[in-house]
């Protein structure tokens, strides 16, 4: 099984459902699915997700 190059878990604009039947979004695409969202654009386009952008975590002082 091939290892996936984007996390979606680490993405800004991943995000998980109410629907239990499409449990994983993507608000920058605007879909939700049974499968990460990266895994749905690699299997729709080919390519690796191109709209991944790390979340930024805030700094505790």
């Amino acid at each position: 099984m091939e290892q996936e190059k984007v996390n979606c878990l680490k993405c800004k604009y991943y995000f998980i459902t109410y629907d239990a039947r499409m449990p994983y979004g993507c608000r920058l695409f605007g879909f939700k699915g049974r499968q990460m969202p990266s895994v749905s654009v690699r299997q729709s386009s080919g390519n690796d997700c191109q709209g991944y952008d790390e979340k930024v975590k805030p700094n505790k002082s």
